[in-house]
C-alpha cells in the first residue's frame, strides 16, 4: 500500500512563523537593508546628486555615535584602501544598535503579525542580487588576474620575512594565473546562479563557501576587508536560513524536500512581469557584460606592457653614489645611499635605501617615474602601492646611456647635488619563472 509521504515545512515561508522567526526578520531586514544601501546606491547611474548626502549622512551618524557612544577614536580615519578603520567600526557598531533599536520598536508596533512572508521575499531578492553584485565585481576581475598582480621584481628582490602577511597572502594568489583565474570563476559563476531562481539555492550554497573562504584568509593573514566579508558570509547564510529545513532534509535527514518557493512571487501585472526582465537585461548588462569587457581591455593593455624606453626593465646595482661630488660607500646605517635600483615595465620601481623622499615599504623606496628623451631627464614621483595615489615630482634627473647596460644619473636633491651610476645586472628569480612539473624527484 502507498501511502503518501509528509513533507517538511519551510522555515520563513509558511503562513504563521513562531516568535523568534519574526524577530530575527527584523533584526536583519534592518541590518542587511542598512549594509546594503551603500552598494545600491552606487549601482544606481547618475547617483552621484543622491549618494552625496547619504555619505553625508552617514558620516555624521558615525561621527556622533563615536563621540558619544561607541569612543572607538578620537579621530576616526575614514577608510582608504582599508576597510577596517576606526570609521568603518564604529559604523558596524552603530549599524548592529539601529537593527537591535529598530527590532525592538517594530515589534512593540506590531508585535502581533505572524508572518512577513512578502517582505521576506524582497528582502531575499535584494541580498540575492547584492550577493551576486559582489561576486561579480571580484570575480570577473580575477579571471584575468587583475586583483592581486604576479610579484613584481622590487617584491621578488624583497627578503621574504620583511613582507607583511596581507602582501604575503597578495602574492601568493598573484602568483598563479591559474589559481586566480580559478577562484574568479567559482566568483562568477556565483553570481550566475543567483540570477536565476531555479538555481539560487545552489548558487547560495556556492556562495557560501566562497565567501567563507575569503573571509577566513582576510582573518588568517590581517587583510583589511575583515568586516565586509564576514557581511558577505552573513547575507549568505541569511539566504540559506531561509531554506533550513529543505537543505536538511537533503543533506542530512534523507527525506524528500519541498521545492523552494521563497525567490518566487506571482507577478500577476503585465508591467511587473516586463519590468523585471528589463531590470534583470540591465543588471546583466552593468554588473556582468560591461565590467567583463573593461576587465579584458585592462588584461591587454597588461599584457601589451614594454619597457619605458630608453630604460630596460631589471635590476640595476649602484655602482657609485656621491653626494656634493663626496662619494659615499654602502652602510647599514646611511639614509640615503641608495644600494640597488628597480625598473619596472609598468613604469613603477624601487630603490633600496631609506631615504624617505620616496614611498617606504618593506624597507624599500618606491616610485613611479616618466622619461622625456629629448631632454634626456628623468622623473621621479611617490606612489602608494595600495592605492593609486600619485603625488608631484619629487626628483628630476638628467641621464646618460653610457652603454647597453649602464646608466648615468644627475640632479639636484634639494640643495644637494647628488650623481649615480647605475649598472645592470643579469639577476634572475627562480620564482618568476613559473615552475610547474607533474615529476617531481624531490621536495623543491
Amino acid at each position: 500500500m502507498i501511502t503518501a509521504v509528509e513533507k517538511p515545512k519551510q522555515t520563513l515561508t509558511t503562513l504563521n512563523w513562531h516568535f523568534g522567526q519574526t524577530l530575527l526578520f527584523r533584526f536583519f531586514f534592518i541590518y542587511l537593508s542598512v549594509q546594503m544601501a551603500d552598494s545600491w546606491l552606487s549601482f544606481i547611474p547618475y547617483s552621484n546628486y543622491l549618494t552625496q548626502y547619504y555619505y553625508q549622512l552617514t558620516d555624521w551618524a558615525v561621527q556622533t555615535a563615536n563621540a558619544n557612544l561607541f569612543h572607538i577614536r578620537e579621530v576616526l580615519v575614514y577608510p582608504m584602501g582599508s576597510g577596517d578603520t576606526s570609521w568603518n567600526w564604529t559604523w558596524q557598531w552603530l549599524t548592529i544598535s539601529i537593527a537591535l533599536i529598530g527590532c525592538v520598536i517594530w515589534t512593540v508596533a506590531d508585535w502581533k503579525r505572524g508572518h512577513y512572508k512578502r517582505l521576506n521575499f524582497w528582502l531575499c531578492l535584494f541580498v540575492r542580487y547584492y550577493v551576486a553584485l559582489t561576486a561579480f565585481t571580484y570575480g570577473i576581475i580575477k579571471i584575468f588576474a587583475l586583483q592581486m598582480s604576479f610579484p613584481s621584481l622590487s617584491q621578488m628582490a624583497t627578503p621574504l620575512g620583511d613582507f607583511l602577511p596581507m602582501r604575503l597572502c597578495w602574492m601568493f594568489m598573484g602568483y598563479s594565473t591559474t589559481y586566480q583565474a580559478f577562484t574568479g570563476v567559482m566568483e562568477t559563476a556565483v553570481g550566475l546562479l543567483l540570477l536565476y531562481r531555479p538555481t539560487a539555492t545552489l548558487g547560495a550554497l556556492l556562495a557560501t563557501f566562497v565567501f567563507a573562504n575569503v573571509m577566513m584568509l582576510n582573518l588568517s593573514y590581517d587583510i583589511p576587508v575583515k568586516l565586509f566579508s564576514t557581511n558577505m558570509v552573513v547575507a549568505c547564510l541569511y539566504l540559506l536560513s531561509n531554506e533550513f529545513e529543505r537543505l536538511m532534509c537533503f543533506f542530512v535527514w534523507n527525506k524528500p524536500a519541498d521545492a523552494c518557493s521563497i525567490y518566487h512571487y506571482n507577478y500577476s501585472p503585465k508591467w511587473m512581469r516586463i519590468g523585471r526582465v528589463v531590470l534583470k537585461t540591465v543588471f546583466v548588462l552593468v554588473a556582468v557584460i560591461v565590467p567583463f569587457y573593461m576587465a579584458w581591455q585592462q588584461y591587454s593593455a597588461i599584457a601589451s606592457q614594454t619597457d619605458t624606453k630608453p630604460f630596460r626593465s631589471g635590476v640595476y646595482e649602484v655602482a657609485s653614489f656621491a653626494i656634493n661630488n663626496t662619494p659615499v660607500q654602502p652602510s647599514p646605517s646611511d639614509n640615503r645611499r641608495w644600494q640597488d635600483v628597480i625598473f619596472e615595465k609598468n613604469g613603477n620601481g624601487s630603490i633600496k635605501t631609506l631615504d624617505t623622499l620616496f614611498t617606504q615599504r618593506y624597507k624599500r623606496g618606491y616610485f613611479t617615474f616618466s622619461v622625456d628623451s629629448t631632454k634626456q631627464m628623468i622623473d621621479f614621483r611617490k606612489r602608494q602601492t595600495d592605492s593609486v595615489a600619485f603625488k608631484g615630482v619629487i626628483l628630476s634627473m638628467r641621464y646618460q646611456l653610457v652603454d647597453s647596460s649602464s646608466i648615468k644619473l644627475w640632479g639636484k636633491q634639494k640643495n644637494d647635488s647628488l650623481h649615480v651610476l647605475l649598472k645592470r645586472t643579469n639577476r634572475q628569480f627562480p620564482l618568476a619563472k613559473k615552475q610547474f612539473h607533474w615529476l617531481s624527484e624531490y621536495n623543491r
